[in-house]
Parts: C-alpha cells; structure tokens; sequence
C-alpha cells in the first residue's frame, strides 16, 4: 500500500481529503501538515509516496515547496484557483484537484495513481538490447530517451549510451504499454525522467529535447491534469 501525507491549511479541506482518503482505502495516511517548513523537515527523514499539496500556503507557497524539495515524490496539487494548472506542468504533478474537491474527482486522481503504479512496474524490467554482435541487458529504469539514428537508434542511460541495431519504430511498438512515449520523429522519452516542460521542448537529464507538434496529444495523454 503506497502512503501520503497533506499538506494543508484549512481545516475543512484537511478534513475531507482525509475522509476521501479514508474511503479510498488504498492509501495510508501517515500526516496532516498546516506549516510546510514543518513539512519539509519531516520529508527529509521520511520515504512518502505521494502528497497532496495546497498551492496557498503560510510562508512557503505549494509552487516553491515544490521547487526546493529534493526528493520528489509524486504530488496531488489542491487549490481553488485554475491559473496554476499550466505552471504546474513544470513539475511533472500527477493531478490538479479544484476546490471543492468531491469525490467522484477525488477518485479520478487515484485512476491515475493506478495506472503510474502499473506502469512503474512495467519499467522495472529489463530489455536485451542487440549492440553490434553482443546482446546488453538494460533496465527500462535506466533509459533516459531513445534517439534515432538513421537506420539504429541510440539508447541513453546516465552512465552510457548504446547504439542498437533496431529503428525507432521498434522500440515504440514494443514500449507502447510502459512509461515511453514518442515526442517527435526522432524521440522516444521516458516520462519518469522528464525534468521541465514547455510549449516546444521538454528537458531530461539537463538536455533539452524538442516536441514535435504531431506528438504533443500523445504526450498530453500522459501528463494530463
């Protein structure tokens, strides 16, 4: 069972998304913070899965909470203001809640928690990949993108990159089920790995990679809010 906290500081909404996540029962809630100085002395000594994080907080907003934490668990962000939704996409947040909050929408962001805990598991396999006349072993966790190269395609992890006898089209037909998804001709990302998004361009490992405009409902589908 994946565990959380909230960060909030209104009680009222404290309170229901407790009782959400109570109903819900997949979650554990380990703590409810108002202050979020408080909140990030905690989260350096503890692993939390997932946080539901106001964006209007005392002394610290949600979007520089987010800037400055360093482990990045996966986020819920809550507000009763929409013009946050496209700055969040920076973050690469799993949903934005609208205040109220109800239910039935409550329940949306944990399809979606589902569904990256399905595809996580996915990506912790592991691919032989054909290099030259020897047959490598990698982690799809490794992988940051996959970038074609003519007829082959180079394969970058943090360490290494690969050069692989198959076209991207191999690689997108049999990464299609997991957290790889094709950004433009060239690119096949995996969106764990992507650190900022903007309108043409996404960034992973410091390296900015373009988004082809024919790519971008694909992408959307997986980093829609």
């Amino acid at each position: 069972m994946m565990n959380c906290v909230i960060i909030e500081d209104q009680p009222p909404a404290q309170r229901i998304l407790k009782k959400y996540i109570s109903d819900y029962g997949k979650l554990e809630l380990l703590e409810i913070f108002s202050d979020p100085i408080v909140a990030l002395d905690y989260l350096k000594e503890k692993e939390v899965d997932l946080i539901f994080l106001d964006i209007h907080l005392p002394k610290l907003s949600g979007m520089d909470f987010l800037r400055v934490l360093n482990k990045k668990p996966l986020f819920i962000l809550t507000t009763a203001f929409h013009q946050y939704a496209v700055e969040s996409y920076e973050f690469n947040v799993l949903d934005y809640l609208l205040k109220p909050i109800s239910y039935e929408r409550f329940l949306k962001s944990m399809e979606k928690l589902e569904q990256i805990n399905n595809q996580k598991s996915k990506t912790e396999k592991s691919i032989l990949v054909k290099v030259g006349y020897d047959y490598i072993s990698i982690k799809l966790s490794d992988i940051l993108y996959i970038q074609s190269d003519g007829d082959y395609t180079k394969i970058i992890t943090p360490d290494k990159s690969y050069l692989a006898n198959h076209p991207l089209k191999h690689w997108k037909d049999n990464l299609s089920q997991t957290l790889f998804c094709q950004i433009h001709r060239s690119f096949l990302i995996n969106i764990n790995k992507i650190e900022k998004i903007s309108s043409s361009s996404l960034f992973i490992n410091k390296k900015e990679i373009p988004i082809g405009r024919k790519y971008k409902p694909e992408l959307k589908k997986y980093m829609s809010l």
